[in-house]
């Protein structure tokens, strides 16, 4: 049965390994937004590959440019459908966009979440997150199945 699974690319390989795949008839998906007026990778060295584990795990697994399958000693982890979709719903024209709610908070103002399962939830800005602690929370969340992340752009000063 196939699922979504995280796949590590090698440094730069994203575009390279996301063509190999979609030549040899897997979907992959590699999100990308505009940073700094460039399309960039949104988890740089990580893109989204639905495959048949354990059918087509070694054909993955050694595709050039793939470091590894990202999981645990049992084998790689399946990421929900949801997680995918919800990434994807954010996309217009293949770029991921950040809707603006008003002012853009700072360190250390009060803020309220408007959008999504944990709209009204109020707390404290602590800091902007870049390309690498997206990555990490990617990966905390493939790891442990609970790590939280808020975009910016879905927070308001409260």
């Amino acid at each position: 049965m196939a699922d979504w699974f995280v796949i590590n690319t090698k440094p730069k390989k994203e575009a390279q390994v996301e063509r190999l795949f979609r030549e040899g008839g897997f979907t992959v998906y590699c999100p990308k937004y505009v940073r700094e007026g460039r399309v960039s990778p949104f988890f740089p060295g990580y893109a989204f590959l639905y495959f048949d584990f354990p059918g087509q795990y070694q054909m993955v697994k050694y595709t050039r440019g793939v470091k590894r399958v990202v999981g645990r000693e049992e084998g790689p982890t399946p990421i929900p459908d949801e997680i995918v979709a919800g990434i994807k719903a954010r996309e217009k024209d293949g770029l991921i966009v950040f809707e603006r709610y008003g002012e853009e908070p700072a360190v250390g103002d009060e803020i309220e979440v408007v959008e999504g399962p944990l709209k009204g939830l109020k707390g404290i800005f602590q800091k902007e997150i870049g390309d690498r602690e997206r990555v990490m929370i990617l990966l905390n969340y493939v790891s442990y199945q609970g790590m939280l992340l808020i975009e910016k752009a879905k927070l308001k000063k409260a």
